[in-house]
C-alpha cells in the first residue's frame, strides 16, 4: 500500500494486525531475530516434482550459523533431511534428474592462491582445502567425489546433454612460487598480474569429462573470469572477463566467445561498461547479459540486453520496464525471458518478450516474491515470498494456486509486529521519496512517539517491503521507524537512481540528506513524531550518509552508524569508492580536492552534537576501519558530544559472527534508549551473554562529554 504521508494513519488502519491479537503477543526480542529459522537456495528439480533447498539455524555455543539441506515435494507434504553432515553448496541437478552435483572442500594441498577470479566465485577456498564437485543419485545414497582438480573448482555448469561439466578454476601457482611462500615470502605485488589488493590468481575454464572422468583446459589466458554459460550444442562458451584485477576497474569487463574445442577466444564487446550475468539462449540465437548502459558504466539500475554472438551486435531488451530485474531465464523457446523485477518496495515476476521487448507482469503482490529456480520445461518455479510481518519462506507457483513449502518460524504469530505502510513525500529537486514507515502495535491517534530514521546501504539500496527484524524490536520499545528509498535508490526510475550524482546535483550528502529531512519533518507535521525524541542510524552508505547528516543538523539526539566512510580522501585507494570518483564526487583528490573535502563529514565534524555510536568491522575492506577510528578520536576531542567507538575482530563489511551481531544490536538500542529516550535500559538476557563480549573491542569507552 503506498499512500501520502498525510494519510499514514488511515492506512495503517487497513494493513494493521487487529488490537485483540496484537494485544495477546509479546514484543520481539534481538534473541527472537538471532534464533529464527532462515530457509533459502532453492532449487527445483527439472521434472518440477520436488525442491531442494536450505535451512540456516544458529548454533549459539559454537558461535556459528549451521545449514542443512531439506527436499520437500512440490505439491506440498513433509520434508525431510537430504544432504548429509558434510554438507555442500552450489547445487545443480543433471539434466535428466537423475543426479545433483555440488561443491565440497576436500583434502590438502594447493589452493591456487587467494581471490582469483572472486567475482565468480572463484576463490581457491583456504591454503589447504579446496573446493571439488561432488555427485549422488538425487534417488539417495552415498556422495561420490568427481573432480580432483589442482585448484579448487569455483562457478560449474552442466552440457545440456548430460555428458559433461564445465567449471572454472584459478590458475595453479608455479611451485618454485608456492614454495617461497610456504617459507614468508609472501609479498603481494599490489596490480602486478593478477594482484589486486589480494593475493589472487588468473582464472579459467575447464571441462569434465563425464565417460572418461577426464578434465581437459578449455581456456589458457591470464583473465579474470566473471560470469559464463555454455551454449546448448556445447560448442561454445560465453564469458565476461578482464585482464585486470582491480576491484574498481570491473568496468573492463568484456564478452568474449571461446570455442570449446580450440579454446580460441573472440572478444564482442569494448566499452567501459562492466557486463555479467551472461545466460545462452536455448537456441543459441544470443547471449543475455546484463548493464546498466552498454558503453559507460552509468549509475543506473541494470537493464536486460540481447547479443548476437556471431556479429557482435546488441539491442536492449528491457527498455520498457522501470525498476530493477534480477535472475532472467530464458523460456525453452527462446522467446521469452522470465524475471524477477523490482519496482519501488514491491518485487514481482515479469515476462519480456525477445522479440518485441513488450513487458507483462505476470504477479502481483504486495511484499518481496523471488523466482529462484524453474522446471526444466518452465511450468513450475519455486519462489521465495516476504513481506513486513511474513519472514521469507518457499512456495511453488505456475498452476492455478501457489503451493506453500515451509513455514520455517510460526512463532512468529507469538510476537507483537510493528504496523507498516508505504508513504511518499515531495523532496528538493522535484523529487518525489517513497519510504516505509512503521508504527508501534497500538499506536493510537494523537499520540506523538520517538522515531528511529534508517538509511540503506549501497547507496544504490533499496528498502522493500520485506521482513525486517529491526523494525519489530524497536517498535517493541516505542519507537516508529523510517525507512526513505532517497535519491540514489534502485527499482525505482533511473532519474531517481541517478539523482544523488553530480550529473544531477551536488552528489552525495546534499539532496539525499534533502530527502531524509523533507520526510521527518512531514511525520512532525502529521503529528506522529515526537521532534526532541529521534535518532538516526544506517550502515555502509546508510553510515556515510548517517555521518554526514549529523554534521549538518543537531535534530537527533543518537546516532548509531557503522561501516561508513567519512574522509573521502584519505579512503582514497584503500576502499571501494570508484562511484565516489566516477558519480558522487567527480575528479580526484588531487584535481577535485575542495569537493573531496567539502563532501566528506570529517570537515564538518566540530558541528556534531548527536550522542554517537560507531560500529567497524577491523577486517573490512569495503570502507576501511580506519575511516570510524578517524571520526572516533575527532569527536571525542571535540568534545561536544558523547561518543562510543566498537570494532570487531575478524569482520569483514558485514558482520559474521552470531555473537558480534548480537553484542552490535544490543548496544545500538541501548545507545538509542540512552539518549532518545533518556532510558539507563537493561536488555534481554541470553545465556552465555557474558561471553559475547570477549571478543568486541570497546575502544576508549564512553565519552563523557556532556
Amino acid at each position: 500500500m503506498r499512500v501520502g504521508i498525510l494519510c499514514v494513519l488511515s492506512a495503517l488502519a487497513v494493513t494493521a494486525i487487529p488490537a485483540a491479537a496484537q494485544e495477546a503477543r509479546r514484543p520481539m526480542t534481538v534473541d527472537d531475530a538471532m534464533d529464527m529459522v532462515q530457509v533459502g537456495s532453492p532449487l527445483m528439480s527439472p521434472d518440477g516434482s520436488w525442491v531442494l533447498y536450505s535451512q540456516r539455524t544458529l548454533n549459539w555455543d559454537d558461535n556459528e550459523y549451521e545449514t542443512e539441506y531439506w527436499r520437500v515435494p512440490a505439491d506440498g507434504g513433509e520434508a525431510f533431511r537430504y544432504i548429509g553432515e558434510d554438507g555442500g553448496s552450489s547445487f545443480q541437478f543433471s539434466p535428466d534428474g537423475a543426479y545433483l552435483t555440488f561443491r565440497r572442500p576436500v583434502g590438502g594441498g594447493s589452493s591456487g592462491g587467494g581471490s582469483g577470479g572472486s567475482e565468480s566465485g572463484a576463490a581457491a577456498g583456504g591454503n589447504s582445502r579446496l573446493q571439488q564437485i561432488f555427485l549422488m543419485r538425487t534417488v539417495g545414497g552415498e556422495a561420490v567425489q568427481l573432480t580432483k582438480h589442482e585448484t579448487s573448482v569455483a562457478q560449474y555448469r552442466w552440457a545440456k546433454d548430460g555428458s559433461a561439466i564445465f567449471f572454472a578454476a584459478p590458475d595453479k601457482k608455479p611451485e618454485d612460487v608456492e614454495e617461497e611462500e610456504k617459507k614468508g615470502a609472501d609479498a603481494i605485488f599490489v596490480d602486478e598480474g593478477p594482484n589486486g589488493q589480494t593475493a589472487s590468481n588468473w582464472s579459467n575454464l575447464w571441462v569434465f569429462d563425464m565417460a572418461t572422468k577426464e578434465e581437459r583446459q578449455i581456456t589458457h589466458e591470464e583473465l579474470i573470469i566473471g560470469s559464463w554459460d555454455i551454449s546448448a550444442d556445447g560448442r561454445r562458451l560465453a564469458l565476461a572477463a578482464r585482464s585486470q584485477n582491480r576491484r574498481n576497474d570491473s568496468y573492463l569487463n568484456e564478452i568474449h566467445v571461446a570455442d570449446v574445442g580450440t579454446g580460441q577466444l573472440t572478444k564482442l564487446s569494448d566499452n567501459r561498461a562492466p557486463e555479467s550475468g551472461l545466460v545462452w539462449a536455448p537456441d543459441g540465437s544470443s547471449i543475455l547479459f546484463t548493464a546498466a548502459d552498454d558503453q559507460e558504466w552509468m549509475n543506473r539500475n541494470t537493464k536486460l540486453w540481447l547479443l548476437d554472438p556471431s556479429s557482435g551486435n546488441h539491442r536492449l531488451l528491457s527498455a520498457a520496464f522501470e525498476g530493477t530485474p534480477r535472475n532472467p531465464t530464458w523460456s525453452t523457446d527462446s522467446k521469452t525471458i522470465y524475471f524477477s523485477g523490482q519496482q519501488g518496495t514491491n518485487t514481482n515476476l515479469f515476462a519480456v518478450e525477445v522479440a518485441s521487448g513488450h513487458v507483462s507482469q505476470l504477479t502481483d503482490r504486495e511484499g518481496t516474491l523471488q523466482v529462484a529456480s524453474y522446471s526444466a520445461d518452465r511450468s513450475t518455479y519455486v519462489y521465495s515470498f516476504t513481506d513486513y510481518r511474513t519472514p521469507s519462506d518457499l512456495w511453488v507457483g505456475g498452476g492455478s494456486e501457489s503451493v506453500r513449502l515451509t513455514k520455517a518460524n510460526p512463532q512468529v504469530e507469538e510476537w507483537q509486529l510493528a504496523d507498516m505502510s508505504v508513504i511518499d513525500w515531495k523532496s528538493d529537486g522535484d523529487f518525489t521519496i517513497e519510504g516505509l514507515f512503521h508504527l508501534p502495535a497500538g499506536y493510537e491517534e494523537g499520540d506523538r512517539v520517538p522515531l528511529v530514521l534508517n538509511i540503506h546501504g549501497g547507496p544504490a539500496g533499496s528498502f522493500t517491503n520485506s521482513w525486517r527484524p529491526s523494525y519489530h524490536f524497536y517498535a517493541g520499545l516505542g519507537y516508529a521507524s523510517l525507512s526513505p528509498n532517497v535519491r540514489g535508490s534502485s527499482g525505482y526510475t533511473d532519474h531517481l537512481r541517478e539523482g544523488n550524482t553530480f550529473a544531477q546535483g551536488d552528489g552525495i550528502g546534499f539532496g539525499d540528506y534533502s530527502d531524509l529531512m523533507n520526510g521527518v519533518d512531514q511525520l512532525i507535521e502529521s503529528g506522529v513524531v515526537d521532534p526532541d525524541r529521534m535518532g538516526v542510524k544506517g550502515w555502509s552508505y546508510g553510515g556515510i550518509l548517517g555521518g554526514w547528516t549529523i554534521t549538518q543538523t543537531e535534530r537527533f539526539k543518537a546516532a548509531s552508524i557503522g561501516a561508513g566512510v567519512y574522509d573521502w580522501t584519505s579512503e582514497y585507494g584503500p576502499g571501494f569508492n570508484n562511484d565516489v570518483r566516477l558519480w558522487h564526487i567527480g575528479g580526484t583528490p588531487w584535481d577535485n580536492a575542495e569537493a573531496w573535502r567539502n563532501q566528506s563529514a570529517l570537515t564538518h565534524v566540530a558541528n556534531i552534537s548527536t550522542a554517537t555510536l560507531l560500529i567497524h568491522g577491523m577486517n573490512d575492506r569495503t570502507d576501511t576501519e580506519q575511516q570510524s577510528m578517524m571520526f572516533f578520536t575527532a569527536i571525542k576531542d571535540i568534545g561536544r558530544a558523547p561518543v562510543r567507538y566498537m570494532k570487531f575482530p575478524r569482520e569483514p563489511h558485514g558482520f559474521r559472527e552470531p555473537r558480534h551481531q548480537r553484542t552490535r544490536d544490543i548496544e545500538e538500542l541501548r545507545w538509542m534508549q540512552k539518549y532518545v529516550l533518556d532510558i539507563e535500559w537493561t536488555p534481554w538476557e541470553r545465556p552465555e551473554e557474558d561471553d559475547e563480549k570477549k571478543d568486541a573491542k570497546i575502544t576508549d569507552g564512553e565519552s563523557d562529554s556532556p
